[in-house]
């Protein structure tokens, strides 16, 4: 996870870069603990102008090599922390016009703040700029860490207090929390999905990242295959978290999610001519909803160019699975005790409809 660190004040000699300094020493232990990349950014170093490009920023086209660079560091971030003055009961120019240079990047991504001022602490920047960062679909902690100058300060430097520092890894903690738990909506909103066979669905890449999320339905889609073979001898049911890791390096995966939940799976790969489809399963509280039918013709579609022919295997007494597989044009290349081997040409792609149900496991 990152977390950019804003520091929004560009005025020379502003206190902003010291309130700054101290805040990432004080969470850094924890952001150590918690997996965090804590990376630190000045406004006045990125030399944004006042708003000059041309398309709406919701429109995610970017001229300009400053909002290019911008965009970027955004986009790549899973949270922010923003570290602003008050001024004239606002927040800094600079901090507004970094927020309405772009659109999209920071959708579903929470913003914790840390102010200070005089009177109020900051207080008034931060109920200004919450107004701001909710339209662009940011989501603001209710933690926060407000700074009287006169009772913080001496000489440039913060005085040391350890409920200060508490304080401020509770807004991290928070942030984090609120980081994961809006993930899904980051996912869906980014993820360009078409047509999916389920409402509120969306269909992403499967990384190493997944790999607990795979075994638990590896361990729940293989039941089935274990029952009807009478075998645990089974890949899906028998690899460790580390060997589901390993091969998510080197196959195409790709997930069905929802709401955070990994719903479906399958996963490709070409060995010389040939497109090999494998670990096709559906959560069972899904399974006759034709989402392992669209996740076969997915992976299907997918198939590299000059590929001639498609393969995938499933358990050797899997009947409801082999007629599945026969129905969709798939024709039994071989077998042995244990297993039942399947290959469709690559040109026969073409939809061909199939009786309800799902297969409960393609190895």
């Amino acid at each position: 996870m990152r977390v950019l660190v804003l520091v929004c004040s560009t005025r020379p000699g502003a206190l902003g870069p010291a309130v700054g300094r101290w805040l990432i020493d004080a969470i850094a232990p924890r952001a150590a603990e918690l997996g965090v990349d804590l990376l630190p950014v000045t406004l006045g170093d990125l030399a944004l102008p006042f708003l000059d490009e041309e398309d709406e920023p919701a429109s995610g086209v970017h001229r300009h090599e400053h909002t290019k660079r911008w965009s970027a560091m955004v986009d790549a971030a899973d949270g922010f922390i923003a570290v602003t003055p008050e001024y004239n009961y606002g927040m800094p120019a600079t901090f507004k016009n970094a927020l309405d240079y772009l659109g999209r990047e920071w959708a579903w991504k929470p913003m914790g703040f840390v102010s200070y001022g005089n009177t109020s602490a900051g207080t008034r920047s931060v109920q200004h700029a919450k107004q701001v960062v909710t339209t662009l679909r940011l989501v603001p902690l209710g933690a926060t860490v407000a700074l009287r100058i006169a009772d913080t300060v001496d000489n440039g430097r913060l005085r040391p207090d350890a409920g200060r520092d508490k304080t401020a890894i509770g807004v991290l903690d928070e942030l984090v929390r609120l980081a994961h738990a809006l993930r899904p909506m980051r996912e869906r909103t980014r993820s360009g999905s078409g047509a999916v066979p389920l409402p509120g669905s969306y269909v992403r890449a499967l990384t190493p990242d997944d790999a607990p999320e795979v075994l638990v339905l590896q361990r729940c889609c293989w039941v089935e295959e274990a029952l009807a073979n009478d075998t645990l001898a089974i890949p899906a049911l028998e690899e460790s978290l580390e060997q589901v890791r390993a091969w998510l390096a080197t196959w195409q995966a790709t997930g069905l999610w929802r709401d955070g939940r990994l719903l479906g799976m399958v996963r490709t790969r070409r060995v010389e001519d040939d497109w090999h489809v494998g670990r096709l399963g559906v959560v069972p509280d899904l399974r006759g909803r034709g989402v392992g039918r669209w996740l076969l013709r997915e992976a299907e579609a997918a198939a590299d160019a000059g590929c001639r022919r498609i393969v995938l295997s499933t358990g050797a007494r899997s009947r409801r699975n082999i007629s599945l597989y026969r129905a969709q044009g798939y024709r039994a290349e071989s077998s042995d005790d244990a297993t039942a081997f399947l290959t469709k040409p690559v040109s026969a792609n073409a939809a061909v409809g199939i009786p309800d149900g799902e297969p409960a496991g393609a190895e």
